[in-house]
């Protein structure tokens, strides 16, 4: 082969490189555009369920919060015994089954929340186990007071989380 017919075959094959080149790189924008826009319909059309099934976790993370304040709690739950010990280890237990309840609740509201909310249920199981621990507590009845009238001096572990889960509530708008 001579130059001229290298430079003839190079002349006819270097353009139709380049316009292979250009129309592979449009057909890849225009598929990932495609795929961005299938997306954000996909997105568009699922968002008010999620939008309500966040809602309705927030609603039982409320009601959650609502069932663990000691002072609704200990109203509701009488005790089964005179003994302290039997009625703290029977307000926990039902502190922790409502918690395991609500755990899937756990993957539609944020991260902080749902420490938050654990956060409560802890503080709120502590406060009872302090207030079991006092020596000047020898029933179950006294226990219960003691925890009530505490509560009228600080707020409870419960109330607080709510108003965190109420100001994120409204941030979803």
């Amino acid at each position: 082969m001579d130059s001229t017919r290298i430079i003839e075959l190079i002349s006819y094959s270097l353009p139709t490189i380049i316009m292979a080149f250009v129309a592979y790189s449009f057909f890849e924008l225009y598929t990932k555009n495609e795929n961005a826009k299938r997306n954000y319909l996909l997105q568009k059309e699922s968002k008010p369920d999620t939008l309500s099934l966040r809602l309705q976790a927030y609603e039982r993370m409320t009601l959650f919060l609502e069932r663990i304040n000691p002072s609704q709690l200990l109203v509701r739950i009488s005790p089964i015994s005179e003994n302290k010990t039997d009625y703290q280890n029977f307000v926990i237990a039902q502190i922790e089954q409502e918690y395991e309840h609500n755990l899937a609740q756990q993957i539609y509201v944020s991260n902080e929340c749902w420490s938050t909310i654990t956060t409560a249920k802890n503080a709120t199981i502590q406060m009872i186990l302090l207030a079991a621990k006092s020596e000047k507590i020898s029933d179950a009845h006294q226990l219960r007071e003691l925890i009530l009238n505490d509560l009228l001096t600080k707020p409870s572990p419960s109330s607080i989380a709510l108003e965190f889960l109420k100001n994120e509530v409204s941030q979803l708008w």
